[in-house]
């Protein structure tokens, strides 16, 4: 890991994309730029680990990562892919508790890190600013709940369609392996693999150079349904 050298034109452009601070006037976010860092690190290196103290917040400007826990047996259980633009590590953050999550580099990243002292501060200082974090709270614990049912009510197949669904189709975006795949879905890869056969025998993708591309729209819609 290393440190990146910013300028705070920079920095205060970040912000203003970010859907935690666009409505922050320009003062705050110049204080706030003070106490931010771009850092790089190549692939394979682990952000921080499950149970390490929070620093902050995180912004991805660049490349893509893996959010996973795992188990004492040692398997992986991806929570999600990090991309570019993407926030991450808000509750400990804001609660000043330790990372529930590891994070890894699936290649070199560049990723802002925000103080999370400062952050407490306004909220304690800016109710929007609270409210901002409280409605994309929301948002977060409406995914999870969304994630929960598709557990309980969708098949291996349609689960794995609805992801598929939701992944850029750009052929320049990074792919995601059987491996990461099973992960996301909480299966292995020996059934997610079956499943992409099922999906590419329907005519509804097919996967060139490791990447999955949708070919019928309607046969794929099809798929995304808890009943097929």
């Amino acid at each position: 890991m290393k440190t990146i050298e910013t300028k705070t034109e920079e920095r205060i452009k970040t912000l203003r994309g970010n859907q935690y601070f666009d409505e922050l006037p320009d003062n705050l976010l110049k204080e706030i730029s003070e106490h931010m860092h771009l850092r790089e690190f190549p692939r394979g290196d682990v952000l921080f680990w499950e149970g390490d103290p929070a620093n902050g917040m995180y912004i991805m400007e660049q490349g893509s990562a893996k959010i996973f826990r795992a188990s004492p047996q040692g398997r992986q259980y991806i929570v999600r892919i990090l991309q570019e633009r993407d926030t991450f590590a808000e509750v400990p953050a804001f609660d000043g508790g330790m990372h529930p999550v590891n994070v890894e580099a699936l290649e070199t990243c560049r990723v802002w890190e925000i103080d999370g002292q400062t952050l407490r501060e306004l909220v304690n200082l800016h109710p929007a600013f609270a409210q901002k974090i409280i409605r994309n709270y929301s948002q977060m614990l409406r995914g999870m709940v969304r994630m929960v049912s598709e557990m309980a009510f969708y098949q291996v197949t349609h689960r794995l369609a609805r992801l598929i669904e939701g992944m850029p189709q750009d052929k320049s975006a990074p792919h995601w392996t059987q491996e990461q795949l099973a992960a996301q879905l909480g299966t292995v890869r020996e059934v997610v693999a079956r499943s992409l056969k099922e999906l590419e025998r329907s005519g509804a993708i097919t996967i060139e150079d490791r990447r999955i591309l949708i070919t019928d729209k309607e046969i794929f819609q099809q798929w995304t349904q808890p009943n097929n």
